[in-house]
């Protein structure tokens, strides 16, 4: 509520030290309701209740003429609501005005005349667009990617300018620019690109594929088809999958062309939004999703970042309005669909119901892909329906080759199903498997190694699976905590508690984490501070009736030393 006056506070000072506003005042044109409806649509804004805040921005034709800040935000939220071609009309409008000097006003500018081929014009858009990189670590990439893509396209040769010191930026701009000039070294760009181990870029297969297409590498596209994870994979490689099966390949260029300059512009503001996601930035990440949907509409894929991103923040009725434009003639888009609304449904406390809604709408098909009967397997498994996730798992092992990721993929999860059900025989069998496959892979490792030792079972085994998880996966707070616990169990409790510690800071609120490091704070004679930790885990709405059980029972009587 402070907050709030504050920031009201701030709009009243500010307008009131405005020119326009004064100006207004003093003709006795301004309207005390503007000032209401400004503060109603920054409110509104910031909320993300976007055809709302539109309208109170719309209220007002005399702060959108002569007030920059004004403008600026009404743009902003014109875009988040899908209205971009209103927010470049409005620019133009305001042209010449200083209201119209914000980063912005000018990015849009610029993607009208991409949009229309005025590469030409955007030379001095650019110049402009310089002034203001220098506010944000964003504005700075936006332009220098930017630049180089406009020669790029006046120029047709390669030209990455400053953009060569954006780091992995800088890889993926340098793979669509060989590709929007055909240059043979593309096919090694992308992979270079797919390479990378810092992050998922698993996206980039789908341009990799694309651009065999266009130079009629079908070999090459169908052993990337053999080679996908379905189980594994997200929308848009699975579709590429599908594509390449059923020998849809034009559907490729359908939707995505490296040298057709909108679709890449598209490409690059998708990305920039992703960024801005991670970072939280989601009103910004919107505003870039938004402009990436308006150049490439085709590219529908990327209407569930958007989607994602209002998900996130509880914004169900916004993400159910973009849900509606995946239909059933595309069965993984709309079996997400389905999975989404089921989410949006448990997420507004109704598990019943969510699981009753997905289980209909997996009755709707009759030859089921396997990724979707692996989906409910997992569905299952997450709403502690343990013996309908087993039985599941179990219907599609004989779909897989015996040694392939998949195949270890299902055992895991079927391993840690039988595990929940306390079948122990099953479960080390089944993740033992597993192992044999892939033997490093530090989620199972952790599973199995953190099993062990809860049953204290090959104790120094259970270690050196952990140990080796940890090697590979350092900042993980899952692997932090088996490892804090490992140790506990043997007695080190110094370490235990510099683990614990760790997977604390990064998960701060997880139940299982906070009664560990309870536990070692007890044995370390820390017991105001180990109570501390155990009532914070009956205060989190996500633990369950066991373990409150547990819990109330130690603040009541302390650790068992027994």
């Amino acid at each position: 509520m402070i907050k709030k006056l504050k920031l009201i506070l701030f709009i009243i000072i500010y307008l009131y030290q405005t020119q326009a506003f004064s100006k207004a005042s003093e003709e006795k044109d301004f309207n005390p309701k503007y000032l209401s409806n400004y503060l109603s649509a920054i409110i509104s804004q910031n909320n993300q209740n976007n055809e709302e805040s539109v309208r109170f921005f719309n209220s007002s034709k005399i702060l959108i003429n002569d007030h920059e800040n004004y403008l600026k935000k009404y743009v902003l939220a014109l875009v988040v609501n899908t209205e971009v071609k209103k927010s470049i009309n409005l620019v133009r409008e305001n042209i010449g005005k200083k209201n119209s000097n914000f980063f912005e006003a000018k990015l849009l500018l610029l993607i009208d005349n991409i949009k229309k081929k005025n590469f030409l014009h955007n030379v001095k858009i650019l110049k402009e667009l310089k002034q203001y990189s220098d506010s944000s670590n964003y504005h700075y990439i936006i332009y220098e990617v930017l630049k180089s893509y406009n020669d790029l396209f006046l120029n047709k040769e390669i030209n990455l300018n400053d953009s060569k010191n954006l780091g992995t930026l800088s890889v993926i701009n340098e793979a669509f620019q060989y590709c929007y000039l055909n240059k043979k070294e593309t096919d090694n760009k992308f992979k270079n690109l797919l390479d990378k181990r810092e992050s998922d870029y698993s996206r980039y297969l789908f341009f990799r594929i694309n651009y065999l297409i266009k130079n009629n590498d079908l070999q090459n596209v169908k052993k990337i088809s053999k080679s996908i994870n379905i189980l594994d994979s997200n929308l848009l490689i699975q579709q590429s999958k599908q594509w390449i099966d059923n020998s849809n390949l034009n559907k490729f260029e359908d939707i995505f062309s490296c040298q057709n300059e909108t679709d890449l512009i598209a490409e690059f503001f998708f990305l920039i939004s992703n960024f801005l996601s991670v970072e939280k930035d989601f009103q910004k990440s919107n505003f870039y999703s938004n402009l990436s949907i308006y150049l490439n509409p085709k590219f529908y894929f990327n209407l569930t970042h958007l989607l994602e991103n209002y998900f996130e923040n509880n914004k169900f009725l916004m993400a159910q309005e973009i849900l509606k434009n995946f239909n059933d003639e595309d069965k993984i888009y709309y079996w997400y669909k389905s999975k989404k609304i089921a989410q949006i449904i448990y997420n507004e406390n109704d598990r019943e119901k969510s699981l009753k809604y997905i289980e209909e709408k997996f009755q709707e098909y009759q030859k089921p892909t396997t990724k979707i009967i692996y989906d409910m397997a997992n569905i299952y498994k997450r709403n502690k329906e343990f013996k309908k996730s087993i039985y599941y798992y179990s219907l599609i092992l004989d779909k897989f080759n015996i040694s392939s990721e998949e195949y270890a993929s299902v055992l895991y999860n079927r391993g840690s199903s039988y595990e929940r059900l306390g079948d122990d025989l099953k479960s080390d069998k089944d993740l033992l498997e597993s192992l044999k496959i892939k033997p490093n892979e530090p989620y199972v490792l952790n599973y199995l190694g953190y099993s062990w030792l809860e049953r204290e079972y090959k104790i120094e085994e259970a270690i050196n699976m952990l140990d080796r998880a940890y090697k590979q996966k350092k900042n993980d707070p899952f692997i932090i905590d088996s490892v804090g616990w490992g140790y506990f169990l043997t007695g080190d409790f110094i370490n235990a508690e510099k683990f614990l510690r760790k997977a604390i800071q990064l998960m701060p609120r997880d139940p299982i984490v906070n009664d560990h490091y309870g536990d070692v704070l007890w044995k370390l004679n820390r017991k105001i501070q180990a109570k501390y930790y155990w009532q914070s885990v009956l205060d989190f709405e996500n633990t369950d009736k066991e373990l409150k059980d547990k819990i109330s029972k130690k603040l009541l009587e302390g650790l068992d030393e027994s």
